[in-house]
């Protein structure tokens, strides 16, 4: 199955990303649509209903979803990972949590939970932040780490997943950043609740099903999961760019003729030099995905190349924005504004740790 998005659904979306940013989540009709074109299960198994596309589309339509809007984007790629856990989990609860339309995880990786062994499982205390999708989420998972006999926790204490109902988790509503202000990105609490033992499970085990994606590596899923977003919102940004310099250039082309000038000359380069990124970015995807389906494991060398692209893509974008936003006036300051919110939208994806280079 090919996922389009059809051009009423773009127009509507962006019609009410403002609205849906000011209320600090999103809008319903949104999220429907993600229903409806399963775009939550792109990484769920056939066999429980779901896309199981090969991470070079899905990466696509992750870009494209961000480029329609930054937060129904972020939502969209971050809701697909964790169709990865519906590999992990056991049979039973991987077909209860995942095999329904409404699917969707949201959680945290790190081991902020403690997790002390009692008869049939485990009762389980934490606080983990920045939780995408926290207000819809049909389930929740988080990292704790196994208490010893005494009911203590260590940081060399073995760490175990363990999956939530929504009836055991407290949502704090903390998400305050910038940009992507519609994620729903809250902090979840979890307090004394009782996990069956097998509602649980280690992410590093085999998976049970054969896709090639449950065999993937976590960095280079981030970081081009995270790479396709930031191309997403930087195009968006750019185009909105453009159509405000036309809209402008009656004007400008009396009061500000060198600002016009400057404007159409960053514009074409910038989007020259991102869309040459974005090739970049691509053509590492597609040529070490098949090689990978075949090997079930990517070399340490295309592993490299695919972060380092991945960041360069990023990079890309944020220079984009960075060289054109000091020159669109006042009007880019505005919060409502489409400019202002893509270019905060693309501030916040790209301080993510895997798309920021260290060296």
């Amino acid at each position: 199955m090919t996922v389009r998005f059809d051009d009423s659904f773009v127009s509507e979306a962006r019609r009410r990303s403002a609205s849906m940013e000011q209320a600090r989540t999103i809008d319903p009709l949104l999220l429907d649509y993600i229903y409806e074109n399963k775009l939550f299960k792109q990484f769920v198994p056939k066999s429980l209903g779901g896309l199981m596309l090969p991470l070079p589309e899905a990466l696509r339509v992750f870009e494209t979803a961000a480029w329609i809007d930054g937060s129904f984007g972020w939502l969209v790629t971050i809701g697909s990972g964790g169709g990865f856990f519906s590999a992990t989990l056991p049979p039973r609860w991987a077909s209860e949590l995942f095999g329904h339309d409404k699917a969707v995880v949201a959680g945290s990786g790190h081991p902020n939970g403690i997790a002390k062994p009692v008869d049939g499982g485990y009762v389980v205390s934490g606080r983990w932040s920045t939780c995408s999708g926290s207000t819809f989420a049909s389930v929740f998972t988080a990292n704790c780490r196994i208490a010893g006999a005494d009911g203590q926790s260590s940081a060399e204490d073995p760490i175990r997943s363990f999956a939530f109902m929504p009836d055991q988790v407290d949502i704090i509503r903390d998400w305050n950043a910038f940009g992507m202000r519609a994620t729903d990105s809250h902090s979840i609490v979890v307090k004394d609740a009782f996990v069956p033992a097998d509602r649980t499970f280690d992410i590093l085990s085999t998976p049970r099903f054969d896709d090639p994606i449950f065999r993937y590596p976590f960095l280079p899923f981030a970081q081009t999961s995270f790479a396709a977003v930031s191309i997403g919102v930087g195009r968006h940004f750019l185009e909105e760019a453009a159509e405000f310099t036309e809209r402008k250039a009656a004007e400008w082309s009396i009061a500000k003729p060198e600002r016009l000038a400057a404007m159409r000359r960053r514009l074409e380069a910038q989007t020259s030099a991102l869309a040459q990124a974005t090739s970049r970015f691509y053509d590492i995807v597609d040529t070490t995905w098949p090689a990978f389906v075949q090997a079930g494991q990517l070399s340490a060398s295309d592993e490299q190349e695919i972060g380092r692209l991945s960041q360069e893509a990023a990079k890309a974008a944020l220079a984009a924005a960075r060289d054109i936003f000091p020159l669109l006036g006042m009007a880019a300051l505005m919060e409502d504004h489409p400019l202002n919110r893509t270019w905060r939208d693309l501030h916040t994806v790209t301080q993510h740790a895997v798309l920021v280079p260290l060296d």
